[in-house]
């Protein structure tokens, strides 16, 4: 009886062994894991203001600070937009080697609204970029980044839009280095910035 007992336990531990095998080898093929980010380069071809199409080669040998949001953003847009200014003013002499860029999840509004004179509110050095909803979806989808208007009675035209509220990271040679999470002071991001530059 005792050598039945003994037989079922190890063969339920092979089974095990077996299934965490399977387990840990399907991880693996699936990529980084949560809180890694394999590289990537993100691509854009965006109208700025001017209706002059923008892509990353633009910027090439630029370090490129990106946001994503919309003109009549109550909190998160400003208040990142705030910090990337306060950036830009600290780097000195060294700004001439960072592009910030306020990509427009709201573009048709945003360009009604004047999207130049919303960036340059905050720092005549952030260019905005509004293209039309497939130019839009394929920046987003390159950075990975989410976004989707909300219906809301109490904001203006009656809608929202919900977004993704890091400030991205892209470096000289288009790769995406990292992002800063919502709420990351500008000392930070000018201390990684100028560890780069």
């Amino acid at each position: 009886m005792q050598l039945r007992t003994l037989q079922k336990i190890l063969w339920s531990a092979a089974a095990f062994a077996t299934l965490a095998f399977g387990l840990w080898q399907f991880s693996q093929d699936r990529g980084p894991s949560v809180g890694e980010q394999a590289p990537f380069r993100p691509t854009f071809a965006l109208p700025d203001a001017e209706g002059q199409l923008r892509t990353q080669a633009d910027f090439e040998g630029k370090y490129l600070l990106v946001f994503f949001g919309f003109t009549n953003c109550p909190d998160v847009c400003p208040t990142t937009l705030a910090e990337v200014a306060q950036v830009m003013d600290d780097l000195g002499d060294q700004a001439a080697n960072v592009q910030p860029l306020f990509i427009s999840v709201d573009p048709v509004r945003d360009r009604a609204l004047g999207l130049a004179e919303f960036t340059g509110a905050f720092h005549p050095s952030i260019l905005g970029l509004a293209g039309d909803d497939t130019q839009t979806r394929a920046a987003a989808d390159s950075f990975y980044i989410h976004y989707e208007r909300q219906d809301d009675t109490t904001a203006p035209d009656g809608y929202s839009m919900s977004h993704s509220p890091a400030l991205y990271l892209v470096g000289p040679d288009g790769e995406w280095l990292r992002q800063f999470s919502y709420g990351t002071p500008a000392a930070e991001i000018l201390a990684d910035l100028r560890s780069r530059l």
